[in-house]
């Protein structure tokens, strides 16, 4: 799902065209820029959601038994961090969309709060 993300259906133009009038319609008093700013957030929020979600799915493959890994956390986060970099440089490439590392951070940070995530689950399971 990440790679078809990054192709060219998904840019901030096409994306805006569908969710800026869903924000206008639910925030009806939001200026143009607020709503602009709203479409920024979400979209930033899902590099958030889906690097956190491949690396609790890299983690629940990586760890072999049941017991807890700080080895395959510490390792579904350097994968999707890689994947990340190689996303961005993916979009180099592709029409309407750009690389940036500030995205990188955001999905490590994504990464990084699902290995947290499922470290909280584990001390709440015991």
């Amino acid at each position: 799902m990440i790679s078809v993300f990054s192709t060219g259906y998904f840019t901030g133009d096409n994306t805006g065209a569908i969710i800026v009038p869903i924000l206008a319609a639910v925030f009806p008093h939001a200026s143009h820029a607020e709503l602009l700013a709203m479409h920024h957030f979400i979209r930033k929020a899902a590099h958030f959601t889906e690097y956190l979600i491949l690396s609790v799915l890299l983690y629940r493959a990586l760890r072999g038994g049941r017991r807890w890994s700080l080895q395959a956390a510490a390792t579904a986060v350097v994968i999707a961090g890689l994947y990340s970099a190689l996303d961005e440089f993916h979009q180099l490439f592709v029409p309407g969309r750009t690389a940036a590392a500030s995205d990188c951070l955001i999905d490590v940070s994504g990464a990084a709060a699902g290995q947290g995530l499922l470290a909280v689950f584990r001390r709440a399971v015991r």
